[in-house]
């Protein structure tokens, strides 16, 4: 079931299609891609701009995947920031103008549900990232991408990129089970371990007339890495001051390239992850299907500190004043060595009607829930260290549940002339609301088990996108197809309130309701020049709201002025895109250049605050970022042998503040400055090998240039704890079909053992082994 253009829909091509769900080779003409078959994506289908797509296969032969966001690790100009197996809390996807902290420049779907945490944007004490663990890999069919925000189907959230993940609907009876594991020899600063990583899954489903059915379960056992890393400035120590003599720790320049001590190791998580997912769905007549979708994941988790420190007489030193080669620093506490114990069930539900008649008119009508029907995380304080604080003591308690989002959606797709028209026209209204419900409560007594007593914060709200979108792909000539299109917004942001009262005086704000009203363009046109050569331009606006804990979610319980603007303005960006398409036998050759311009981007940054008289940490609009960029990609089967397919790209982009009233340090100190986490250049490279029907073989490579995580770009040693460094990884993988029932596979990520920072250390060199049943 490979397509003919493997890593595709032809590397980028220039119009979203329908995936490759049979055997048929795709057709191209018009810079569309035509793929037969019997269970399309949700993305649109006639747009000329940047496509992308692996399938079930290819996933399968050449990627280690522990994790649905694995199987986008060779996408061009993508990567996702995942620090472990099994990571729930800060996985973000970046895109070529988005960086890894910017979570709501993009969209991520699983059979056309929403998986894209709307809630916020970026990590922090909450953390937004996509819910990838609500598909897991097994279940993946083929994974579809669109760079840009050039479809009016999609919110500004898309003008990074859409992710659309369409899993598993069987035609007859078939199972599936697999059993993997990882390990992962770890050495950084004091810590030198191995963790390790298990799962299993199960899958089966069946078709009975008009009747399909699809029921996957999947555990995990996970352990991490450390994360974190108690740390003193070298520079803050006093001569003679009071405090413990100790050894152990770790002196090396932090991201300013200052020296510090690295005291311990923190974040040290452990978790067991359950996902459940069951399909139903019931073909109508009329060539109508109504599909039900519920998904279920659970996540326990903790979370662990340890000292490098000990004392003369070689006992671990956890708490109070410590002195390093005579100078005294301050003491070490629970906000060093601090612990975590998580409990997370988060529900999902999708309910869909489609027709597929492919004749004049066809439509289609969902709806989707996603429900953290229970998010607990507790906390010791920082009176409280480790390992004291593991047999209680006070601590905190954040109480998520009832956070979540619903999305309704009736689309139709008009087609006057029939198939072979020269108008497809699309229109759709939607509307989706995200509600925030975050409580942190202190407990006095045994922080792991009591109850939620004392108020600390108390932040939510919602927000509401309404939305009414058209678009029709014209055909106004023999070589020529235009897009044009447009979507009417209307954003709410309701019943907000921030709550602090750890400080004094205490916060407890109603914030009034605001609604705003935007209008998004769209454009995009292809002539086939000749018939092996296409050419593509795009263009669009995106409008991305305030997310609600952007606008409301301040926690802070020591600084009152650690309050979120209520009154934030949209981002608001124009992008663009042109792009040439060689096809070369076999092969394809894309060069697209990319362009977007960004007005009031919502970044945190400090500000000076006059009543204060100092700055204060909040989320600002920076004024105008400009990011100019060219992407190649190459995507081959048969290259140089017949066994060997290649898929390769670099991307170059460069992306500036061009306009900030905020800073961080001093006036002007942004401007010129590099956008956070988007490097210069960017290249991956996936070549698979079938050295007979039953063996395969990859190598893939990973590169990433020099990243900044802060608006001033301060952080000059991206080399250290809190930077953000270059990569260059290698990964291996061989997959041999034992039999018809069969496989197993093996694998190494990172082989070449490179240590790399995105503020948090990724994982080193890891290896990888599963065996599975196919029935």
């Amino acid at each position: 079931m490979q397509t003919r253009r493997p890593f595709a829909f032809a590397l980028a091509v220039p119009v979203l299609a329908a995936p490759a769900w049979a055997q048929d080779s795709p057709v191209k003409s018009l810079g569309v891609v035509t793929i037969t078959g019997s269970q399309p994506t949700s993305l649109p289908t006639q747009v000329p701009t940047t496509m992308e797509g692996i399938d079930r296969q290819q996933l399968d032969a050449w990627v280690n995947a522990t994790d649905s966001e694995d199987a986008l690790k060779y996408f061009p100009s993508l990567l996702v920031r995942k620090r472990y197996p099994g990571d729930y809390n800060h996985a973000i996807l970046s895109s070529r103008a988005s960086g890894t902290g910017n979570s709501a420049r993009s969209l991520v779907y699983a059979d056309g549900i929403l998986l894209s945490n709307l809630l916020g944007n970026g990590v922090g004490g909450l953390g937004f990232p996509p819910r990838w663990g609500l598909v897991a890999p097994e279940e993946i069919e083929r994974v579809d991408v669109m760079y840009g925000p050039f479809s009016a189907a999609y919110s500004g959230n898309s003008v990074g990129a859409v992710v659309e993940y369409v899993t598993r609907m069987p035609k007859q009876f078939e199972a599936h089970a697999r059993v993997g594991t990882t390990v992962q020899p770890f050495s950084m600063y004091g810590t030198d371990t191995t963790f390790r990583t298990s799962q299993s899954s199960v899958s089966l489903g069946s078709r009975a007339g008009d009747f399909s059915w699809w029921l996957a379960a999947n555990h995990s056992d996970n352990e991490g890495q450390p994360l974190t890393f108690a740390t003193r400035l070298a520079t803050s120590g006093s001569p003679g001051a009071a405090g413990v003599p100790v050894a152990g720790a770790v002196l090396a320049p932090n991201s300013a390239n200052q020296p510090w001590y690295v005291l311990g190791a923190s974040t040290q998580y452990t978790s067991a992850q359950d996902h459940l997912k069951v399909k139903l769905a019931y073909d109508l007549p009329a060539s109508v299907r109504v599909a039900y979708t519920l998904g279920w994941w659970q996540n326990r988790s903790q979370g662990r500190s340890t000292s490098y420190l000990h004392d003369a007489a070689g006992s671990a030193v956890t708490s109070g004043p410590i002195r390093i080669d005579g100078a005294g620093f301050a003491p070490l506490t629970g906000a060093d060595l601090f612990a975590t114990d998580e409990s997370l069930t988060h529900v999902m539900h999708g309910l869909s009607a489609k027709s597929r008649t492919l004749g004049v008119f066809d439509w289609d009508a969902s709806a989707s829930q996603y429900d953290y029907r229970s998010d607990l995380k507790r906390q010791n304080g920082a009176a409280n260290p480790v390992p004291a604080a593991l047999d209680g003591g006070p601590g905190t308690i954040a109480d998520g549940s009832g956070t979540g989002w619903t999305t309704l959606a009736l689309r139709g797709t008009w087609r006057p002339a029939g198939l072979k028209g020269p108008h497809v026209m699309d229109a759709g209204v939607q509307q989706d609301r995200f509600t925030l419900a975050y409580r942190t409560s202190s407990i006095a007594g045994n922080w792991r088990t009591d109850a939620p007593g004392a108020l600390a914060s108390d932040v939510g709200g919602s927000t509401r996108l309404r939305s009414v979108w058209a678009q029709d792909a014209w055909k106004f000539a023999a070589d020529w197809k235009t897009v044009l299109g447009a979507r009417v917004e209307r954003w709410s942001a309701l019943s907000g309130f921030t709550a602090i009262a750890a400080v004094s005086p205490a916060v407890d704000v109603q914030w009034p309701g605001r609604s705003e009203t935007h209008v998004s363009p769209k454009a995009a046109v292809s002539w086939q020049l000749w018939p092996d050569l296409v050419l593509k331009a795009s263009a669009g606006r995106a409008v991305r709201f305030p997310t609600v804990a952007e606008l409301y979610g301040a926690t802070s319980t020591t600084n009152a002025l650690f309050i979120n603007d209520p009154s934030l303005r949209p981002e608001r960006s124009w992008t663009g895109e042109l792009s040439a398409e060689k096809d070369i036998g076999a092969n394809l050759l894309r060069l697209t250049a990319f362009g977007e311009d960004t007005h009031d981007a919502l970044y945190t940054q400090a500000t000076f605050d006059a009543v204060a008289n100092r700055n204060v940490s909040r989320v600002q609009n920076v004024g105008r970022i400009a990011t100019r960029g060219v992407e190649a990609a190459w995507t081959g089967t048969g290259v140089w042998r017949p066994a060997l397919d290649l898929n390769a790209s670099v991307t170059w982009a460069d992306s500036v503040i061009k306009d900030n009233a905020g800073f961080v340090s001093t006036p002007g100190d942004t401007l010129g400055k590099r956008q956070p986490n988007v490097p210069r250049w960017r290249a991956a490279t996936l070549a698979s090998y079938r050295w007979t029907p039953r063996w395969t073989t990859s190598v893939g490579a990973r590169y990433s240039g020099r990243q900044f995580r802060t608006l001033d770009n301060s952080d000059v040693n991206g080399n250290a704890y809190m930077g953000v460094s270059p990569l260059f990884v290698v990964d291996l993988r061989a997959r041999v079909l034992i039999d018809r029932t069969f496989s197993a596979a093996f694998g190494i990520d990172n082989v070449n053992n490179r240590t790399y920072w995105n503020f948090h250390p990724y994982p080193q060199r890891t290896f990888f082994a599963e065996l599975r049943a196919d029935l």
